[in-house]
């Protein structure tokens, strides 16, 4: 049985499905499917430390559940993904190691055969650039200018260049925007913080209409307030895109990371956050991004992103079956 694509580098390649999926390696095959899992193994676009090539394959492995086929009733909203979601997994993208726009190139081809294949792609990274891809491939499948984004990260990512690179992890919304795939004022972003990016930059965004809730007003208002803000902000256009970088939890919950940044959110807001947006709004396409296994501790990062693909998918199901969350609570 073949189990990748071949031509692979030694980091890529599905190794494992997420939660024991179905692999699928033809885009004729991806008929059917709801929701569909993307391997984005490359960290050639990164300005600090490297390490997220191996996201993608911890993310899958990550699984502590066990059991197969998937079985997973998620006891905070009574439901099981699996039971309600046809999802599979593509396996990786054939990236090309050390060339950035080549490996590009083949993400988005990957997700555009999501896409056309009227599936929600679930993308695991990688470094945060795949968002050029994988947000852009998304926006080109819709009518255009019908796609927000909301972007859970430490850093804002937005700036015109790193180190005099354009294509790097901390550029993907500028050139989203400045491309056309994305206005700026249907971007939301959640748990800034720190010290970059520069005053310059936060000006762009502000003359883009760009919208952001630092980790200070999260500290002070609390997670649940700022996200009924966000669900209604995700709310003004027609489509989501849920990008997701671990480093917007605190380095406690996600040591496992290039660029940690303390101070950040804890992991079971971020389970929350995820499972209402793709709840009360609906995803198009989500992405999860920086998991850095080198760095990790007993894989605890690498299993927070796992979750909160479920979280996703937990979502995903409850809006499809049209119903509200039935936590399972003791007593009659």
């Amino acid at each position: 049985m073949t189990v990748n694509r071949g031509g692979e580098p030694g980091y890529a390649g599905a190794g494992a499905t997420f939660c024991k999926v179905p692999l699928v390696l033809d885009p004729a095959d991806l008929a059917g499917a709801d929701v569909v899992i993307v391997g984005a193994p490359t960290d050639e676009a990164v300005s600090n430390r490297p390490g997220a090539r191996f996201g993608p394959r911890a993310i899958r492995q990550a699984d502590v559940s066990g059991g197969s086929p998937p079985s997973r009733p998620n006891m905070d909203v009574g439901v099981d993904p699996f039971a309600v979601l046809t999802v599979v997994d593509y396996a990786d993208a054939r990236v090309v190691p050390a060339d950035k726009q080549a490996s590009h190139d083949a993400i988005r081809r990957a997700v555009e055969e999501v896409c056309a294949a009227g599936a929600v792609p679930i993308v695991l990274g990688g470094d945060h650039s795949i968002a050029h891809p994988d947000v852009g491939a998304v926006a080109g499948h819709l009518s255009p200018a019908t796609l927000g984004l909301v972007h859970f990260d430490a850093h804002a990512d937005d700036a015109p260049e790193v180190y005099g690179v354009r294509l790097s992890h901390g550029t993907p919304l500028r050139l989203l925007v400045e491309e056309g795939a994305i206005r700026g004022e249907h971007i939301v972003q959640v748990g800034l913080r720190g010290y970059w990016p520069d005053p310059e930059d936060f000006e762009w965004a502000r003359s883009q209409g760009f919208r952001w809730h630092l980790m200070e007003e999260i500290s002070e208002r609390g997670m649940d307030a700022v996200m009924d803000e966000v669900v209604a902000e995700a709310r003004v256009a027609d489509h989501l895109f849920l990008s997701f970088d671990i480093d917007v939890c605190d380095p406690g919950f996600a040591p496992g990371t290039g660029t940690p940044e303390p101070g950040g959110i804890t992991a079971r807001e971020a389970l929350r956050a995820v499972r209402r947006l793709a709840f009360e709004v609906g995803l198009a396409g989500m992405e999860v991004v920086e998991v850095a296994p080198p760095y990790d501790s007993a894989e605890i990062t690498a299993l927070l992103a796992h979750r909160l693909v479920l979280e996703a998918l937990s979502g995903l199901a409850l809006r499809k079956l049209g119903r509200e969350p039935a936590p399972e609570r003791s007593g009659v």
